[in-house]
């Protein structure tokens, strides 16, 4: 919301109610100038979003709540809500990175309906992080296939409805400067349902359980971990789901991640990543590599392509513009295979795509997405940065 949409609106409003929060015409001019005024209703809410990105941690969490309409290519219209907190684990070391936790929902009129909780918490003098995410989501969504000549035929889908639950937390120590490590849980319910061409499946299980375990290594030099300006991000998590602990598909993945956010002149910052994922094993439909494996493409339906392996890597702009308002630009490519020694140039999959930004906390952003692709192309809202 820019400051003049935030002008336009307050005056509709006192078209609208021209008396609300003022003192009468016909009373008492001195009386008018000495009595507090009492803010409307609207007056609060732009005073809110205005105050919204100043810290103030001395309650201890300090939270912040928006919500509004959104529509992206695969939910269509909807409606979403996020409430988001910073917090400091020791009050009194105001120069430490915060903890940050947000509850988020959303539906929409293509049948999606979300909620979920995820954060970072970080100990005092950073000692230890517990990071965590927990979601349930109901979509119905699309289905391509397990295999690249399958995914790639737009014809050949099948419409079915995902219901799915995830849970995953990491616990890690600090080992030196900026570098942590610690045991990693997850667990993943996937249940298609009322799917158009069953036979895409390959007679795989449709509801799906995995349970993994295995650890995280890390090296986390950023200054921020919601908006980052400067620094490096390492994350090495290696899971293993056998079958002993329940999972009827045994297999085992690493995902890696590697990031760099440079500072380019005043309110310019490049972010580059390079992501993969690489499953080994009998691999379930449901927990195959994405393309979009770090979350940076964004230019291709969610889970179209898909397989054992995935890797990509993006470099994306990011620019302040005005007061709270920004730009990113970004370009990447993406592939996903059988099998590393399987990559073909015809396999690659380009993305291009711009944004905006409108910071709603202290380095935490509302972002505005459309990303394009081959034959492909994605419309986003969501908060904090795509990596």
């Amino acid at each position: 919301m820019t400051d003049q949409f935030q002008k336009i609106l307050l005056a509709v409003t006192m078209l609208i109610i021209p008396f609300a929060g003022r003192a009468s015409d016909h009373g008492d001019p001195l009386q008018a100038d000495t009595v507090p005024q009492r803010k409307n209703i609207i007056d609060r809410l732009l005073d809110y979003f205005a105050e919204s990105n100043k810290p103030d941690y001395s309650k201890g969490l300090d939270v912040s709540f928006i919500g509004g309409p959104h529509y992206a290519s695969d939910t269509k219209l909807g409606i979403g809500l996020v409430a988001a907190g910073n917090y400091l684990a020791d009050r009194s070391d105001t120069s430490a990175i915060p903890s940050n936790v947000s509850l988020y929902s959303d539906i929409s009129t293509a049948g999606f309906a979300l909620l979920g909780l995820r954060g970072t918490h970080i100990f005092p003098s950073d000692r230890r992080r517990i990071d965590y995410n927990i979601f349930f989501y109901s979509f119905p969504t699309e289905f391509w296939g397990l295999d690249f000549g399958s995914q790639r035929n737009d014809d050949g889908k099948s419409s079915y409805r995902l219901l799915s639950y995830r849970a995953s937390v990491t616990f890690m120590w600090r080992l030196g400067d900026n570098l942590f490590a610690g045991p990693a849980l997850e667990f993943h319910h996937y249940d298609a349902r009322k799917a158009q061409r069953p036979e895409l499946w390959l007679g795989q299980d449709m509801v799906t359980n995995t349970v993994g375990a295995g650890f995280r290594l890390q090296y986390d030099s950023r200054d921020s971990h919601t908006g980052p300006a400067t620094g490096w991000l390492f994350v090495l998590d290696q899971k293993f789901c056998p079958r002993f602990l329940s999972n009827s598909y045994a297999f085992s993945f690493t995902a890696l991640r590697l990031a760099r956010y440079t500072p380019l002149w005043r309110g310019g910052v490049l972010a580059a990543q390079v992501a993969g994922r690489f499953a080994y094993g009998n691999v379930c439909w449901s927990m195959m590599s994405n393309l979009d494996e770090g979350g940076g493409m964004r230019s291709y339906y969610e889970g179209r392509y898909r397989d054992k392996c995935a890797l990509n890597v993006v470099a994306e702009l990011r620019q302040h513009v005005w007061r709270r308002s920004g730009v990113t630009f970004w370009a990447g490519a993406g592939v996903v295979t059988p099998a590393v020694e399987s990559v073909r140039w015809s396999r690659v999959l380009p993305c291009v795509g711009l944004g905006y930004r409108w910071e709603f906390k202290k380095r935490c952003n509302v972002r505005l997405d459309y990303g394009i692709g081959r034959g492909s192309s994605s419309f986003s809202f969501n908060i904090n940065e795509a990596f």
